[in-house]
């Protein structure tokens, strides 16, 4: 939404949203290009969530990003939808429109393929197995993007085998294979990426039961968890050698994308960022 002389304002729709590093993301971004604006946490209740929406464009919001529970719940209440974020099935970022409509988006999956080929340049989807552990939300917005990007030979484990057989079957025909829970120590064996997608490892959660005996040495290990910056299974990973990649890559590259949305600019991501951000741990 272009409002050149406008207060800009942006935030995070959760609850809750306290745990959130977003603000200090853009706030810190907001600063650097000299952007008179802020942004806010939005603590929103389901049962006020479409009145929350409705209040965007009137109180001047070029948007939001959007994080638990909501980010399946607002689909019905927006005037678009792009379609990878249909694709998904959840929106992590709204953009107030210059007609005042809601598009929602999700840059979750492009994010995390970003931090991947940060870590590791002239990565390519393409370059071998891909072994998602979990078949969540998390899971579908990294397998729809990889899938964009080209991967040829994506392999879905979950403790509920269910879910990973719906998560594979609503891919189509796309090159995905769901396998048994029983099967995750063995899956690794000859995998190019091994991605955790659970909530296992998280903060206050049990660490991800997953032995990494069979992993090759040049394989690459992501947990799209940042809080902590190594859970026990990138721990595992790095003492053998493998290159590991944390959730907050993921975090960062798709705060990039959402700025840029809102306020016409995709900032870098500076040491002194990450500085910043850091300082919040």
């Amino acid at each position: 939404m272009s409002q050149p002389n406008a207060f800009a304002l942006a935030g995070i729709l959760g609850w809750p949203v306290a745990q959130s590093r977003s603000p200090v993301i853009q706030n810190f971004w907001l600063n650097q290009h000299g952007i008179v604006g802020r942004y806010v946490m939005l603590p929103v209740q389901d049962a006020q969530l479409e009145r929350a929406l409705r209040g965007f464009a009137p109180l001047g919001f070029r948007g939001c990003n959007v994080t638990m529970p909501h980010k399946q719940a607002v689909m019905p209440l927006l005037d678009q939808i792009d379609p990878m974020a249909q694709r998904i099935g959840a929106v992590n970022t709204i953009v107030v429109q210059a007609d005042g409509t809601l598009r929602g988006f999700n840059n979750d999956g492009v994010g995390f393929v970003q931090s991947i080929a940060d870590a590791r340049p002239g990565w390519r989807a393409d370059a071998g197995p891909i072994v998602i552990l979990g078949a969540g939300a998390a899971a579908r917005a990294v397998v729809v993007a990889l899938l964009e990007h080209g991967a040829t030979d994506i392999r879905i484990t979950n403790r509920t085998p269910e879910r990973a057989s719906e998560l594979a079957a609503a891919m189509g025909s796309a090159p995905m294979t769901a396998l048994p829970w029983a099967q995750r120590n063995d899956l690794p064996g000859d995998a190019a990426l091994l991605v955790n997608t659970t909530d296992r490892g998280f903060v206050g959660k049990p660490a991800l039961d997953v032995t990494l005996t069979r992993l090759p040495g040049q394989t690459i290990v992501a947990d799209l968890i940042y809080t902590p910056l190594e859970t026990p299974f990138l721990a595992a990973a790095r003492e053998r050698g493998n290159l590991t990649v944390n959730g907050l890559g993921l975090l960062l590259n798709q705060a990039r994308l959402a700025f840029e949305a809102w306020f016409g600019v995709r900032p870098d991501i500076t040491p002194a960022l990450l500085k910043a951000v850091a300082a919040t741990f």
